[in-house]
């Protein structure tokens, strides 16, 4: 231990490290991973792409009409007007269209051979075996060629795209079958705790939730879980599960990240490996720690459940991400005002959790009135957050804020 590294269980949380500057640390711990796979498009939606995608054919890959009407040869359309409509043979939908004729098509049918424009149906009408038509069209028009939107050979995306169902839908209508995509980055979920039990639990224990919850927020952010079974407060067991699981991309702990007696894990990860940051000037949540073990990284949450939750999304989503060589995009908000101040410690980046009502077609922000991070509830029945900066001592009511809405983040 080195005087920079002051033993935590004597001086506790004297200083913190900020926000961002944390993140830069765990930043320079993570690498993106180089293990791709195959997948069928039907399996792709949110995979990243390893490499450029580009099309295998037209689309459309036939000339064919833009809207309901007949089929023409332009030029026998010249002059129509709605005082002298031109008048064409009616062919009813024949294959081909000869000079003078008309053929019927709808929307997306193949223009017939000898037809270079559209007529639409508002602009003729049928009579006997004639067609009256008012209005002069020039060659291509209300006619989609041969690639109008989208050329073979074209490049669509570039590797490190995220797909959406909107490009899979695309994909396939250029003929791309499967794409070479990154694997999930795996990630180890270790809860910790010896008052942790599974369910039902008896005086002095604590159903593990942490472990749930963080399992499945590493899958929506593009990870794959591996959800391990409760390791007790020993330094032995913690030290073997952190051992055992440092061949995943990440490694992440729940409880044992602060300073007291039973709080074993930055101990174990720096005889290990090395502890980046100890306490982080955030609220709900700054016993957090991060860490590194045989070039994996440890981000080791701390055991109350809204706590563990904050630093999950600060630290651990961008980690995952990171890691899978995902994108990183930031949590959609909605501005509402604060109809009760939010109070915050200087220094401190704080995470109030709010609920949003509509209140004469104004959104308006309540704190919750359960702060507490030990309180799962505050967060879990929260409409989102407002996070006040650490220069802030807080928000006056009625102020305008943004209110993160971090549950939508992919």
């Amino acid at each position: 231990m080195t005087d920079e590294q002051p033993d935590r269980k004597e001086s506790g949380f004297k200083e913190t490290t900020r926000v961002r500057t944390a993140r830069e640390r765990l930043r320079e711990t993570v690498a993106g991973h180089d293990r791709t796979e195959r997948v069928p498009l039907d399996a792709a939606d949110g995979r990243v792409l390893a490499e450029a995608v580009v099309a295998e054919r037209n689309v459309p890959h036939y000339p064919r009409a833009a809207m309901d009407g007949f089929a023409v040869r332009a030029e026998d359309t010249f002059g129509a007007s709605d005082r002298s409509p031109e008048i064409l043979r009616s062919a009813g939908e024949a294959a081909s269209v000869e000079p003078g004729a008309a053929v019927q098509v709808h929307t997306g049918s193949e223009l017939p051979e000898g037809a270079d424009a559209v007529v639409m149906i508002e602009h003729a009408d049928e009579r006997g075996g004639d067609l009256e038509v008012f209005d002069a069209v020039g060659a291509g028009e209300n006619v989609a060629p041969v690639g109008e939107d989208v050329e073979s050979g074209q490049r669509l995306y570039d590797a490190g795209h995220r797909l959406r169902p909107s490009d899979l839908g695309l994909l396939k209508s250029v003929g791309v079958r499967e794409v070479e995509a990154y694997e999930p980055p795996s990630v180890a979920v270790i809860p910790t705790g010896e008052e942790l039990v599974a369910e039902d639990p008896a005086p002095g224990e604590v159903v593990e939730t942490n472990g749930l919850t963080v399992s499945r927020y590493v899958e929506r952010w593009g990870g794959a879980a591996t959800y391990r079974d409760v390791v007790t407060d020993d330094p032995d067991a913690l030290r073997e599960a952190v051992e055992r699981d440092s061949d995943h991309d990440v490694v992440v702990t729940t409880g044992g990240s602060s300073v007291g007696e039973r709080d074993l894990l930055p101990e174990v990860v720096s005889e290990l490996g090395e502890v980046v940051v100890h306490g982080v000037a955030l609220k709900p949540g700054h016993p957090v720690a991060l860490g590194v073990v045989e070039e994996t990284p440890v981000v080791m949450l701390p055991g109350y459940p809204v706590a563990s939750i904050v630093n999950a999304v600060q630290f651990l989503r961008p980690a995952t991400k990171w890691a899978g060589n995902l994108p990183v995009p930031d949590p959609p908000t909605t501005d509402a005002r604060l109809d009760r101040k939010i109070r915050s410690e200087p220094g401190v980046r704080t995470f109030a959790r709010v609920s949003l009502t509509d209140e004469d077609g104004e959104r308006v922000a309540t704190p919750t009135r359960a702060s507490g991070s030990g309180i799962l509830s505050s967060v879990a029945l929260a409409d989102g957050w407002v996070v006040v900066p650490e220069a802030s001592e807080g928000i006056p009511a009625d102020e305008v804020v943004a209110v993160q809405d971090w549950e939508a983040l992919p």
